[in-house]
């Protein structure tokens, strides 16, 4: 039986990943000594979305010859490595795209938000687990009006390994006080499904036309909870929560 319903952020309440791959180039940018590729810069930040934000910045300064020049700058940001002075550039040029608000709530996945309001209302406990920063979080969750709406948020500050591994999901439903499997994710990457599942939760993805192809692909999920129409996301939803209610009484049954 589903007792609560966990949402990713980015990709799922809001389509942040735009933005945060225009902060990826402008970081990039800065540092870059030769001509940037910022089209393959582009399609590295998509296939690396769901990735935690510091192996993300270690891969792209690496196939990106980014090192040298962030090296050259550690002392200026208090870094150690130059993925560090690229992260932090990012984050720079990120909140800068955050302060604009009124583009945070154009970028809202209605779909998902409404999904979100109609779970609490039928009082289901709702939590967040994200790989953004608790700072950036925060601020897009008050641009969108959602600061109060979990019961619980564990973002990226919170944990040693990030998705796929399933520590984020782990401390939520420890944060819940509520059984893994007894939690419904809502996620759109494939690191964020696989993560889900490691952990032993239920789960329904909702792509983007950034994430579905990968998860598709990977075939780790139950077609049925892929939901590419995101107009079907409550029926598959409440499907999936009908599903474990019975797979309960079944188990009871054979008690």
């Amino acid at each position: 039986m589903i007792k609560a319903f966990i949402f990713d952020l980015d990709g799922t309440l809001v389509q942040t990943e735009p933005m945060k791959n225009l902060a990826y180039v402008q970081a990039a940018r800065e540092l870059s000594m030769d001509d940037l590729n910022e089209t393959e810069l582009l399609q590295s930040c998509t296939e690396l979305i769901g990735v935690p934000a510091p192996e993300t910045a270690m891969e792209l300064v690496q196939r990106f010859g980014l090192e040298k020049a962030a090296r050259a700058r550690l002392a200026e940001f208090g870094a150690d490595s130059p993925w560090q002075v690229f992260s932090q550039l990012q984050l720079r040029y990120y909140n800068r795209l955050l302060d604009d608000t009124a583009a945070v709530r154009a970028a809202q996945l209605s779909h998902n938000i409404s999904l979100l309001h109609e779970v609490r209302r039928k009082g289901y406990p709702t939590a967040l687990a994200t790989m953004s920063y608790r700072h950036e979080t925060q601020r897009v969750l008050e641009a969108l009006a959602l600061a109060h709406a979990f019961a619980a948020i564990v973002t990226q500050d919170d944990v040693q390994r990030g998705k796929p591994d399933p520590e984020i999901y782990l401390r939520v439903a420890q944060a819940l006080g509520i059984a893994p499997t007894a939690c419904l994710v809502i996620e759109d990457s494939l690191s964020g499904v696989q993560a889900a599942l490691a952990a032993g939760m239920w789960c329904v993805a909702v792509p983007t036309p950034l994430t579905s192809q990968a998860i598709h692909d990977a075939h780790v999920l139950d077609e049925r909870w892929i939901v590419d129409d995101p107009t079907a996301v409550k029926a598959v939803v409440w499907s999936v929560v009908e599903k474990a209610k019975r797979e309960q009484g079944r188990v009871r049954s054979d008690e």
